[in-house]
């Protein structure tokens, strides 16, 4: 026998020696610790050989050993802190297939005891410490020569079926870790991340090490760059998506891809199918960087260039289908407008104005496609890419431009119209194993390259001592914190001066004050607002930004709200009625659908006059001079009983005095009397088309955002006397739509069946509303199931727990009677 397993044979028989008849505790840690150094691998520990020899052949005597010493008397003499870092680790260290096998032998061979109980914690520590993922990814490197078949079909089976054996032992003592419940999920993610390693492992193996070295020696050795295409041209074409994928996804810059490739796409189907289709129309996991690449690569060749216009037009067509534009994920959307940008950066002028026509065809009906969207993000994508194609086809003519929020994604976008410089591609360097270290510079070289790259520095100009004694150091700076520019245009003071400004008024400084303003000079003087309210609300609504104004949609918005509150009857009867008239925008009617929902909200909250008074009121701004307040005449600061009484007061600690609580008073709801009129109107020309509007036919994003704002004001119409009368009509009308092919509508008919059942009082849902709730609960179910939304399905499932809550606490309620309609739900 070597030296070394039998330096690990008696190693281990002296330490199950020295556990089995050992009494002091001393010497148990130092034998536990004995034990750990073979699992654990520092400096300090034993070389490897002897490593690798304890696990093969001695570490499951060892676990056998510690799993039938459950109840050692030395156990309970272990502190927390050595339990966990001597004992535990034994377990948590090791091989986790033997581990996982001695621990199940454990659970099926020990009787009820406490014994048991410490199998149990290790079991459940060996799951919740990842080991799971050890076992799996061991498996996954190969199994060891002496692994045999049968000992793998054992551990697969109560690998698989291990809460069935717990349960089976344990019965109703199971742990809650090792249900199926908590089992299976952390079995799952435990495997996902095992699978995670293995592929990461395999794809660094092979292009991480192959490609950087076959890019640098093709960078100037043509030689190479033969053999490398040769060396690409000769994959069978089973194996070509994989090759051509990995290379596509591992090289830096179109140039180097170029130089590894060749004409393979030219010369391979499987090639060309793969690098045209699928990498770009069919897959779109990938970067930005390396859809650069792979498009660069197709323009690199004067022979490969046609294929850049094949792509292109397949991209076109694409992007411009209504139906991918429907049913695709957004992240494949942008994926493809990426592509398709990147492509029309690398056309020549030539060649776009060869396929001009093509283009603008693709560009007319995928904006249409896009801006029909009521998704915001597909609505901003069309934007963003039509914007791009407009001053790509007609550079120097008139170009569409859109108002949209730059941010990330959206520079992200206009960036890659503009392919990036030749110069701005990595350079190609060997990996550190292939290529020798520079050699040292001398000091000499370093300063001549320090006088060729850097500028000389300026000579200091030195000051004379006539500048020094004209110095005006010590004169004393103006402050200059307080002041403000001069020249601005003055806020008007009244509401029709005001309005005179927004009507008729060209200067840009004096618009934006005004608007400024609008909003406090409606709340400042209500009567006055009330004679030009319909006016003023007339010009907000056609107000355009002209001039840039900062904050300009808000400082409108809040002008139309104040103006809704200060006088509701007649700037709600506008508002209501132009929603449904001609030569109106979808911006113009989503801006009143916001603030008639806007002012509800401010109308069903209690105003400041109707809250409660305080009663500790502040002092007022006069006081009356007393003996305590007034000074001393004869020379004392204060009064020295008020000085021993502050004195007292903050030395004394006072508990469970908190703040005077005031409890709210009611107030009647102002929104209440006027919910019909906000309602009801909108509700009237719903189905009557228009030229410019049709509702229920292309204008899905308006008839979205109107269903969303009766929800919202069928809920702020909560316990007014009209509401039941608003719910029963607003069931009506979303019920017409509840199967409107707009994720968005049917989410928008959602908020307004849940807005009905949590504003409708209960009697008067069920006794009125009765066969309404029935059709409603019956659709909620079917929606919550197969809808292909999620947000739907979420949203009805809250909406269908909602109606059964209302249905239980209506049955419970002892006024209802056993005959009553509603236990027919």
């Amino acid at each position: 026998m070597d030296s070394g397993p039998l330096a690990v044979h008696l190693a281990v028989r002296q330490c199950i020696n020295t556990l089995s008849t050992s009494r002091d505790i001393t010497e148990v840690t130092e034998a536990l610790r004995t034990a750990g150094r073979y699992l654990s691998g520092t400096e300090d520990d034993p070389p490897a050989c002897q490593r690798e020899e304890f696990a093969r052949a001695h570490y499951t005597k060892l676990l056998q050993f510690l799993i039938s010493n459950l109840n050692a008397h030395w156990l309970e003499l272990l502190t927390p802190e050595q339990h966990m870092d001597l004992w535990v680790s034994l377990f948590l260290n090791g091989p986790p297939d033997q581990v996982l096998l001695v621990l199940l032998d454990c659970v099926n061979s020990c009787s009820m005891s406490s014994g048991l109980e410490r199998g149990l914690d290790v079991l459940e520590y060996f799951l919740q410490r990842g080991r799971l993922s050890a076992l799996l990814w061991a498996t996954c490197q190969g199994p060891p020569p002496a692994n045999s078949p049968q000992l793998r079909d054992a551990l697969l089976s109560r690998l698989v079926a291990l809460p069935d054996l717990l349960a089976n032992r344990l019965q109703e003592h199971t742990r809650p870790a090792f249900q199926p419940l908590h089992y299976y999920p952390l079995l799952a993610r435990e495997l996902s991340v095992a699978l995670e390693r293995t592929c990461q492992a395999l794809r660094e193996e092979m292009f991480g090490v192959l490609v950087p070295c076959l890019s640098a020696l093709t960078q100037s050795d043509f030689v190479w760059k033969r053999v490398c295409w040769q060396l690409v041209e000769s994959v069978p074409d089973r194996w070509m998506e994989g090759v051509v994928s990995g290379l596509v996804q591992t090289v830096d810059g179109s140039a180097a891809l170029s130089r590894l490739l060749g004409n393979v796409v030219l010369k391979n189907k499987k090639a060309q199918f793969v690098i045209t289709n699928k990498l770009l129309l069919l897959q779109y996991k990938y970067k930005t960087p390396m859809l650069q690449s792979l498009l660069g690569y197709l323009a690199e060749d004067s022979g490969r260039r046609p294929l850049l216009i094949q792509v292109l037009k397949a991209l076109c067509g694409t992007w411009s289908s209504c139906s991918a534009v429907k049913h695709s994920p957004i992240e494949q959307q942008l994926y493809i407008s990426k592509a398709l940008l990147i492509c029309l950066g690398l056309l020549r002028d030539s060649e776009v104005l060869e396929h001009r026509e093509e283009l603008l065809q693709c560009m007319l009906s995928g904006m249409q496609c896009h801006l029909d969207s009521s998704i915001p993000r597909v609505h901003h994508l069309g934007k963003v890419v039509g914007e791009s194609l407009s001053a790509r086809l007609d550079p120097g003519g008139t170009r569409l431009q859109f108002q949209y929020e730059l941010d990330t994604e959206t520079k992200e976008l206009l960036s890659l119209l503009s392919p990036p410089p030749a110069h701005q591609q990595p350079p190609e360097t060997l990996p550190p194993d292939s290529r020798t270290e520079p050699a040292p510079k001398s000091p000499s070289s370093e300063r001549e390259e320090g006088k060729a790259g850097v500028p000389a520095a300026r000579p200091i100009k030195q000051h004379s001592s006539d500048s020094e004694l004209d110095s005006d150091d010590e004169l004393t700076p103006y402050d200059m914190t307080r002041d403000g520019e001069l020249g601005g245009a003055l806020a008007p003071r009244y509401i029709r001066d005001c309005l005179e400004a927004l009507t008729s008024s060209e200067d840009p400084g004096k618009v934006e004050v005004s608007l400024g303003a609008a909003e406090g000079l409606i709340k400042k003087n209500p009567a006055a607002t009330r004679e030009v309210s319909v006016e003023l609300v007339k010009v907000l609504l056609h107000l355009e930004d002209r001039f840039n104004t900062q904050g300009f949609l808000r400082l409108r918005q809040r002008a139309m709200v104040s103006l809704t509150v200060t006088d509701t009857l007649a700037v709600t009867g506008y508002l209501t009625t132009e929603f449904y008239s001609l030569n109106y925008s979808l911006r113009q009617r989503l801006d009143i659908l916001e603030v008639l929902a806007l002012a509800a909200q401010d109308l069903s909250q209690p105003t400041s006059a109707n809250s409660a008074p305080s009663k500790h009121k502040p002092p007022p701004l006069i006081q009356p001079v007393s003996t305590e307040t007034a000074p001393d005449l004869q020379g004392t600061g204060q009064h020295w009983r008020r000085v021993v009484d502050q004195r007292i007061e903050s030395k004394t600690r006072r508990f469970g005095k908190g703040a005077p609580r005031t409890g709210s008073s009611a107030a009647p709801s102002r929104f209440a009397p006027v919910a019909g009129c906000f309602f009801f109107p909108l509700l009237r020309n719903y189905d009557r088309p228009q030229v410019t509007f049709d509702l229920l036919g292309s204008d899905h994003l308006v008839l979205g955002r109107l269903v969303h704002t009766l929800g919202v004001l069928m809920y702020f119409a909560v316990n007014a006397p009209v509401a039941t009368q608003m719910g029963k009509a607003l069931l009506d009308f979303v019920w017409a739509i509840r199967y409107h092919t707009d994720p968005v509508v049917r989410q928008g008919v959602l908020f307004a069946v849940s807005a009905v059942l949590l504003s409708v009082p209960n009697e008067r849902m069920f006794s009125e509303l009765s066969d309404e709730m029935l059709e409603a609960r019956a659709w909620l179910g079917d929606v919550a199931e197969a809808d292909p939304d999620a947000d739907c399905r979420g949203l009805a499932g809250q909406s269908l727990l909602l109606l059964e809550k209302i249905l239980k606490k209506s049955i419970g309620s002892p006024s209802r009677g056993p005959n009553d309609q509603a236990l027919q739900l």
